[in-house]
């Protein structure tokens, strides 16, 4: 057993140059719709994900942003791709019972970085000092413990659609009242001393698939029954977040994404990208 666990390891690992990280939740699913051989996907939480890079699981891969300010030494940014809102994100939901102002505790997620560094950028912004506890996100557990908790991804999604009068805050429309910029949630990565010609080539597949689903509207509508399918949302609610999250990297993301890297990760010199 061990032995066959060891070879598919490293059979793994050698083909690693044709492998993509993607994340385990919708917000990429325009990346990847239409991804071929000889590219596969390696799908995982964002925060596994950055493992994943750093042992050279994949090629590339979308990361937190906060996971690349922290591994930065070792990571180098892909251009024109990320995880990005322009206000509203509808799946970085703070929940509570009560508003923020009155949370004396609130439950971080284990799984998300970016979303807890811009959370606790908020509060230190709005002189607010809830105690904070880390958990796994169990909304359950998490307010059973807390007056508040923080959720990412398809679990925010279901959470507001079933109970909508205990979102708090979305916390890509609190980033942009507080900066007035647009906030980068995940940024592509990939290790410094990989290939650039294999990067050039990830991105350009990548990119190929988000432009069909831009352009196609064939496309686009199975993207969103195939997500209907996977998380149980409405198409009105998938069309909806597919105009909340954007998957294209321009320059007034990038000036959101320098100024959460500079004031809510402590990285002065912000983003440094491949090409």
């Amino acid at each position: 057993m061990v032995v066959q666990n060891s070879k598919k390891l490293i059979s793994f690992n050698e083909n690693w140059k044709y492998t993509i990280g993607r994340v385990a939740f919708l917000n990429c699913d325009p990346l990847f719709h239409s991804l071929r051989a000889p590219w596969s996907i390696l799908s995982a939480p964002p925060s596994w994900l950055t493992g994943h890079l750093l042992r050279r699981d994949c090629v590339i891969a979308p990361i937190p942003a906060a996971d690349y300010a922290k591994h930065s030494d070792e990571l180098v940014l892909i251009p024109e791709l990320g995880i990005c809102s322009k206000g509203e994100v509808g799946s970085v939901i703070l929940f509570g019972n009560c508003p923020i102002e009155n949370m004396s505790s609130i439950a971080l997620p284990s799984d998300s970085s970016s979303s807890v560094a811009l959370l606790k950028y908020i509060l230190k912004t709005r002189d607010l000092t809830p105690d904070l506890s880390t958990m796994a996100p169990e909304i359950d557990e998490m307010l059973g413990s807390c007056d508040g908790a923080l959720l990412i991804g398809d679990r925010a999604l279901d959470f507001a659609r079933d109970n909508p009068s205990m979102v708090r805050m979305d916390l890509g429309s609190a980033w942009l009242e507080e900066t007035g910029k647009p906030m980068v949630f995940g940024v592509f990565a990939a290790r410094k001393d990989t290939n650039v010609s294999e990067i050039k080539s990830a991105q350009n597949v990548l990119l190929d698939c988000l432009e069909l689903f831009e352009s196609s509207k064939q496309c686009r509508e199975l993207v969103i029954s195939e997500g209907v399918e996977k998380s149980g949302l409405s198409c009105e609610r998938l069309e909806k977040y597919f105009g909340e999250v954007f998957n294209r990297l321009d320059e007034i993301h990038i000036a959101g994404l320098n100024q959460f890297l500079i004031h809510a990760c402590n990285m002065p010199n912000g983003a440094e990208f491949i090409f």
